[in-house]
């Protein structure tokens, strides 16, 4: 991991080079993972099986994909009663927020002419949620996929995950799984399983929508099965900005910084401050704190010259998470048109937004802030619009509509509406 202090007039822009819209993937990419997509779409469990083996090390057959309801029900023997509950806190947190984020929509109007207008929420009848794997489970963001989809009233809710080099599924997952009423979980990773979702096998049914975070290859996945299924948004490598005066401890953003490269590689830390004496100091703690330590990732301690000079750069990259951690941090916060999620104050972190907040960590990255929004119930819902029109109303409309309609050479429009009101000037044919 490497820190640096520069100031942001001279990197500004190598920072922004690669960001939305200018990102793009690699053609390589691309072609390499069309090729393991293929191998799904033609092949089905077959290559899941063979895709499984060569990546993850594990040799399955078709009927150990699916995790088993055994497998669920013995996984509560190898926890803790303290994870168990830290899972239900989590659960909770993130229920509440989504209900109310429901709860709040405004359904209904009514103009002043009478005509009612009114959306009918329908949830997305299945979902697939894509949940990392690797060293550690990642319990966190399966209640992130899919808590958000029970609360919109999605019935079948299938989770992918890799397994573990034993062929097992880590016993966290599943029981995060079991407590969030997941109905399928599959022992399968990467853009295999992005394929499997959106194409099906002969043991996975296909989902109508694709969500979750993952590598390169998972996103490239997900990016290119969008064409037939549609997705969240783009998730990549994880990202922190914090903007920080000097009254800003800089233990603390430190520590932050390089929470962020535990994630693993491509990740991203910057501080972005007016304040020289503060930059110093939190170069002088991550380099303390990451001693000997395995971090990915580089951290930025970029100067700025003004707060509107942070400011204008911040709104421009889009980062995922953003910490505001000054004086005026509301006022400040105010101003940012383009974050995943802002957190405000020393005692707001993205650690705990991560888990407990209530806010969701399925965001945005790569500057794709500037127009997605964080996974929430509403990515699990479609409006259905209803609409109705009394007499008056219509008659009011009719001699606008007409006129439009024959302007655009659609007489039978006209007439459909002609025929249901006496027009000025218009004799019955």
């Amino acid at each position: 991991m490497l820190a640096r202090i520069v100031k942001l007039s001279r990197i500004r822009d190598q920072l922004l080079r690669d960001r939305w819209p200018r990102k793009g993937l690699d053609d390589e990419l691309l072609r390499y993972v069309e090729g393991i997509i293929r191998g799904v779409r033609e092949r089905g469990d077959k290559a899941l099986i063979e895709f499984t083996e060569r990546f993850d090390g594990v040799k399955l057959d078709a009927n150990r994909l699916r995790v088993s309801p055994e497998e669920i029900e013995g996984a509560y023997d190898k926890v803790t009663d303290k994870q168990i509950s830290a899972i239900e806190t989590a659960k909770k947190r993130i229920y509440e927020f989504e209900k109310g984020i429901i709860s709040r929509i405004n359904l209904e109007y009514t103009d002043e002419l009478g005509v009612r207008v009114w959306w009918k929420p329908q949830p997305i009848e299945s979902v697939g949620c894509y949940v990392p794997g690797g060293r550690y489970p990642y319990p966190s963001t399966l209640i992130m996929t899919v808590i958000p989809a029970k609360v919109a009233g999605v019935q079948r809710v299938v989770v992918c995950t890799p397994p573990l080099k034993d062929g097992s599924i880590h016993p966290l997952t599943l029981i995060a799984a079991d407590m969030c009423g997941v109905n399928e979980i599959y022992r399968v990773g990467g853009a295999q399983a992005v394929a499997a979702m959106a194409y099906g096998t002969e043991s996975i049914k296909p989902v109508n929508k694709i969500v979750g975070p993952g590598n390169q290859y998972v996103m490239a996945a997900k990016l290119l099965v969008s064409r037939i299924v549609p997705i969240d948004h783009p998730a990549g490598p994880s990202e922190i900005m914090i903007l920080a005066d000097e009254t800003a401890n800089s233990h603390h953003v430190a520590l932050d910084m390089i929470s962020q490269m535990e994630h693993g590689p491509g990740c991203i830390a910057i501080l972005v401050t007016t304040s020289m004496r503060l930059a110093e100091r939190v170069h002088e703690d991550i380099m303390r704190l990451a001693a000997g330590a395995m971090l990915d990732g580089d951290a930025w301690l970029l100067v700025a010259d003004s707060l509107d000079e942070a400011v204008s750069f911040i709104n421009c990259f889009a980062p995922e998470h953003l910490e505001v951690i000054t004086v005026n941090a509301h006022k400040l916060a105010a101003e940012i048109r383009s974050a995943g999620l802002i957190l405000i104050g020393d005692s707001t972190p993205v650690s705990l937004s991560d888990y407990c907040l209530g806010t969701n960590h399925v965001i945005p990255t790569g500057g794709y802030g500037h127009v997605y929004q964080p996974l929430s119930a509403l990515d699990f819902i479609k409006f259905v619009r209803v609409a109705e029109c009394p007499p008056e109303a219509l008659r009011a409309l009719s001699k606008a509509a007409i006129v439009l309609a024959e302007s655009e050479g659609l007489t039978r429009h006209a007439l459909a509406i002609s025929r249901r009101v006496k027009v000025d000037g218009e004799k019955d044919n």
